[in-house]
């Protein structure tokens, strides 16, 4: 068996899936052509791009596979082949000799059922061969780091205010704290997406291309005043910029990895030394949850589809089970002179 790494490391843009051919790329019924029809078809129907690079980039990487085995066109691709790729994905060994998580197997499978689905309806082949694939399962995990409020307010006073730099970069770190927005979400912010007299910030064409308002708080809002005042000003350099985060050389705004690249190292520099933006967002939704905000008004805010998807943070909101398990649990309830004594 091949080890070939089933997905790399960076994801393969549609540009350089059109770069790479593989195999008979130009006979209509190979499977690169049809994923390439895939693609256009998919675009034509405004599907989300990175949806569409995702999937794009597992189907390409299943094309591979199967080249290798002398497999290249969609009518040579059977249920037993299917299970051929989810057996490789399910022993292959990352380069730390970790095997592949039922997440990651999942990941690269899901777009195998989609594509050949497609294929089948649109009469390219006589059957779906993915059509009973059983996908591995998944595990639910608890997030492994839930920042306390005390240790955000650390990460927040690590910004030096006498910087540019450290203003911007609280403001950011303010509102991924206040919104639990994505950042992706945050790349994609103007500078009007913030409206200070309604205290709202609006996503446009968020995940699963929804738009959506939520609230920003008071402390946050400060910050980006401060920030959008006095600090944007002086980094810009190109005076139609519209992005709310802009990059230290002010010519663009800051992309989903300079977002990354801008919040880790306060994470790290405080003593987290896992996880990224997506910690503000868990720490938002579980601190609300045990100050009692409803479930579905976090719903909301995050931006779920499914309540299911917001119902793993009241397994971490561990403050509230405490206080009920103290007021009704009869050992809990025994008053203190009591109490049995213990032999030692």
């Amino acid at each position: 068996m091949s080890n070939r790494k089933p997905a790399a490391n960076r994801l393969l843009t549609v540009d350089d899936i059109y770069r790479q051919p593989v195999g008979p790329a130009t006979h209509p019924k190979s499977l690169y052509a049809l994923l390439l029809r895939f693609v256009k078809w998919r675009q034509e129907r405004n599907w989300s791009e990175t949806t569409l690079k995702v999937q794009t980039h597992h189907s390409y990487r299943f094309i591979l596979w199967a080249h290798e085995r002398g497999l290249h066109y969609a009518a040579d691709v059977t249920r037993p082949a299917l299970e051929t790729y989810q057996r490789h994905l399910y022993h292959y060994r990352k380069s730390n000799g970790e095997a592949l998580s039922s997440r990651t197997q999942r990941t690269a499978l899901q777009p195998l059922q989609v594509w050949f689905s497609w294929m089948a309806k649109q009469g390219l082949i006589l059957a779906n061969p993915a059509a009973d694939l059983e996908l591995p399962r998944l595990e639910k995990r608890l997030p492994r780091t839930i920042l306390t409020v005390e240790q955000v307010e650390d990460i927040m006073s690590l910004c030096d205010l006498s910087t540019l730099q450290g203003i911007r970069d609280r403001a950011l770190l303010e509102l991924l704290w206040s919104t639990g927005v994505r950042r992706g979400e945050v790349a994609n912010l103007e500078i009007y997406s913030v409206d200070f007299s309604r205290r709202i910030l609006t996503i446009v064409q968020g995940k699963g291309k929804q738009d959506r308002v939520i609230p920003v708080g008071e402390r946050a809002l400060w910050w980006l005043q401060r920030y959008i005042g006095h600090v944007r000003p002086d980094i810009l350099t190109v005076p139609d910029c519209r992005a709310l985060f802009l990059a230290m050389d002010g010519v663009a705004g800051l992309t989903a990895s300079g977002i990354t690249m801008a919040v880790v190292p306060y994470l790290r520099a405080a003593g987290t030394d896992k996880g990224s933006c997506h910690l503000f967002r868990h720490a938002m939704a579980t601190q609300m949850l045990e100050n009692g905000a409803d479930l579905r008004w976090i719903q909301a805010m995050l931006g779920h589809r499914s309540v299911e998807s917001t119902q793993i943070y009241t397994q971490v909101s561990i403050r509230a089970l405490q206080a009920v398990h103290a007021s009704t649990h009869p050992a809990e309830q025994r008053k203190e002179g009591n109490s049995d004594k213990v032999d030692n």
